[in-house]
This record gives structure tokens, sequence and C-alpha cells, in this order.
């Protein structure tokens, strides 16, 4: 089993309630898969398979949420949006708060392969899909927390669109370090309390 150093580290910083959850699902993730590669997009745990997205996983304050990259095009496609939409959470097992809000474990094994099999014939999401997926940003409860202790960049970003939101938070949550990520965040805070745009060095006066 390969393991990604980043995520044995989010997985120990998450909350005591997420940690069962987290390396319960990781771990049927090798079962299924023993060629998987771990890394870490967006601030989170994903797993790829065969140069491509498999699934993900994140850990929030109050539960963790399981994402399947291609959901739209699996079996069970209708079963996990559903869901997704029922319960207005990320990913698409719903709002996962313990053990027990997962489905069974031959269930989980059962769509991570169907994951598997899409990446194996090199099927991939319509643009139209993959523009429904970006639709959504997430955003870190620390991104958030930082963001809210500096009034003014807590306006400008307010005041954002989603494109210029979109370029702050994947700049900071997709470091590969810790201080990285902490120096970004310091930076990204700074120039949006002085009203700037990710981009603004390059902005035409």
């Amino acid at each position: 089993m390969k393991k990604d150093a980043r995520i044995d580290a989010y997985i120990t910083k998450s909350a005591n309630f997420a940690k069962p959850i987290l390396i319960h699902f990781r771990m049927l993730v090798h079962k299924a898969c023993p060629l998987v590669e771990e890394t870490v997009k967006w601030g989170f745990p994903h797993f790829d398979y065969q140069n491509g997205p498999l699934c993900g996983i994140a850990s929030f304050k109050q539960h963790c949420a399981i994402g399947f990259w291609k959901a739209a095009l699996m079996k069970d496609s209708k079963t996990l949006i559903g869901m997704a939409k029922t319960e207005k959470a990320m990913g698409h097992l719903g709002r996962i708060t313990s053990l027990k809000d997962l489905p069974k474990d031959s269930v989980l094994i059962k769509y991570i392969k169907n994951a598997m099999k899409l990446n194996e014939q090199g099927i991939k999401l319509s643009p139209k899909t993959k523009q429904a997926k970006t639709k959504e940003l997430i955003i870190p409860d620390y991104f958030t927390k930082t963001l809210g202790k500096n009034k003014k960049a807590l306006k400008t970003f307010e005041a954002f669109s989603p494109t210029n939101k979109k370029e702050y938070v994947l700049w900071v949550t997709e470091a590969k370090t810790e201080e990285t990520r902490n120096t970004r965040l310091a930076t990204a805070i700074e120039w949006m309390s002085e009203g700037k745009i990710r981009n603004w060095k390059y902005v035409k006066k």
C-alpha cells in the first residue's frame, strides 16, 4: 500500500469523529484498487487510478464527505447524485458523521470498482458534466476562519466573482506543504484587504 504522507497528516489533524471514517474508506479504496495512487487536490485527499481521478474524501467540523469523480457516469449515478442533492452536502454519500452512516463495505467496494472500470475504459466526463461539477466551490474551514478575522479582506472576497474567489481558494489549497499554504493564505488575506484580485500584478493599467 503506497501512502501519501500528506493524507496521513490530513487525517491526524481531522476531528476525532472523522478519523475512523477517513481511515476506513482509505483502507477500502486500497483493498478494492491495489494500484491506486494517493494525492492531494484542492486541499483534500484524493485517489487516482490509471492516470485519472477516482474518488476523494474530505473532513469538516461536523461531518465527512466522500465523492466519486465520475459519479454521473456510474451505474448507481441516480442514487449517488440523488443522495447528494437531498442532503445538500459535498460528495455523494451525504453527511457522514460516523461509520454507521457509511453504506456496507460491499456496497462501497462496488462503487470503487465501478469507478475503476470507467477509468480503465478511458471514459471521460462530458464538457457539460465537468462544467456542472465546477459550479460548487469548496472553501476549507481554515480559509473561512482566517478570512473572517479581517473585515476588509472578507468584504472584498464576498464581493468577488466566482472566478476571483476560486483563484484565491485554489492557490491556497493546492499548496504542497502546510508552510507554503500558510504563507499563501497570509498573502491572500493581505492582498484582499487591499481590494486586490489574485492575479492583480498582471492586470493592465
